[in-house]
């Protein structure tokens, strides 16, 4: 059965009050009901106070969907490095599903600094196992001495390997 409204708008509410435990109580309920939290969650990623942003990750994390992983992924440029681990660690708790739209990600904005620290962050800790030979160049590519010219190539051969596999 479908919340109505308002329990979305309480939640929103809560999870941006000065009571962490209203937080965390707040971002269940949003991660229960799904998708149709996602967009107030992406706000509340921009909220001046940790806290806040925090369980909007987590909560994003949770809910897994693509607009979720979208704002996550652009979480990543965020210019705090708090804001952007708890978004890198969020990406990693869903785990593949990330994996083509952050590498995608990659090959358009070969400049972004952030964006490629934090998606080292989250490709080192995912290639395990059959995703090794397809990830690891892209992290020595971030890790390397031009990775604006280098990490948009790995990421793309990256990218079209994991298709070829029908990931």
């Amino acid at each position: 059965m479908k919340r109505p409204q308002g329990d979305l708008e309480t939640l929103v509410s809560d999870l941006v009050c000065d009571d962490v435990i209203k937080c965390q109580n707040a971002r269940r309920g949003l991660v229960a009901l799904g998708e149709s939290a996602v967009e107030p969650l992406k706000e509340a990623l921009h909220h001046k106070n940790h806290w806040v942003h925090w369980e909007a990750a987590k909560a994003l994390g949770q809910i897994a969907g693509p607009s979720a992983i979208r704002a996550l992924i652009d979480a990543l440029e965020h210019g705090e490095f708090e804001h952007r681990w708890i978004a890198a660690e969020s990406l990693i708790r869903i785990g593949r599903p990330v994996l083509q739209p952050l590498l995608l990600e990659l090959t358009r904005k070969p400049q972004s600094t952030w964006l490629q620290q934090g998606a080292h962050h989250v490709l080192a800790d995912m290639k395990r196992g059959n995703l090794n030979r397809v990830l690891k160049p892209v992290v020595q590519a971030i890790a390397g001495p031009s990775p604006s010219t280098e990490v948009p190539i790995a990421a793309k051969k990256a990218l079209d390997l994991l298709r070829e596999r029908g990931e």
